[in-house]
């Protein structure tokens, strides 16, 4: 069974794309994580004053002012590989540095198939890391495995099928017992929870459950942060 944590301190890294720029209380909130900037979002971390630990990508994107600017206080490494992309090598690069707790920022990046492509790298990865993407007052996270996370009362909670997946939930107004959702047939958008636990039993297939970030409502130590493996 895995469980949410409820503290910032779990997190190894961050993983910004140029998406939505991460807010300051985000930044401020995980003062002490490392940032990893997927090329082109060196360039909005740069007009925020952020400077990132690393820049990773084939730097087609990010400007040469910025690479100027952030040399002498960034580590770029360059990843010219064209068949994945900046995102991929990103967490790639999380993965060498033995990273496994990864906040994500700025997945809705470019055209609508970027979008797509980042969600489709972040279940890739969400198989062996633990991983959160924030977007807004919402979070996003891959699941794989039987998974416990500690609620609010009447909060939206969605589960959307990576494609498939069959589930038994227990703390929802709409609870599933060994039912299948299905991408593109049926999915289970939009629930809310019952009281303040939520399990879900995962029997097969992957999930991308949302629930509400809650920042910067909630201070650090009641912030839903990243799966800690219990079992």
């Amino acid at each position: 069974m895995k469980h949410i944590a409820h503290t910032s301190s779990r997190i190894d890294a961050i993983i910004c794309l140029k998406g939505q720029a991460p807010s300051m209380t985000l930044i401020e909130l995980f003062a002490d994580v490392p940032i990893i900037a997927a090329d082109g979002a060196a360039n909005l971390l740069y007009n925020l004053e952020i400077l990132p630990e690393y820049i990773v990508g084939d730097l087609d994107s990010v400007l040469p002012e910025v690479l100027d600017a952030m040399r002498e206080t960034t580590e770029i490494i360059v990843e010219v590989d064209q068949d994945i992309n900046d995102f991929e090598k990103a967490f790639r690069f999380a993965q060498q540095m033995l990273w496994k707790r990864v906040l994500v920022t700025g997945i809705h990046g470019g055209d609508l198939e970027h979008t797509l492509n980042n969600w489709s790298v972040l279940m890739r990865f969400g198989a062996n890391m633990d991983i959160i993407a924030i977007d807004g007052e919402r979070i996003g996270m891959p699941l794989y495995a039987n998974t416990s996370y500690q609620s609010e009362m009447d909060e939206i909670i969605s589960l959307i099928p990576q494609p498939e997946a069959t589930l038994t939930t227990r703390g929802l107004a709409w609870p599933l017992t060994l039912e299948s959702l299905t991408l593109g047939l049926r999915e289970g958008a939009r629930n809310r929870s019952t009281g303040e636990h939520v399990e879900l039993e995962i029997h097969s297939g992957a999930v991308f459950m949302f629930v509400d970030a809650r920042l910067p409502l909630l201070p650090a130590t009641t912030q839903p942060a990243i799966l800690q493996d219990e079992s």
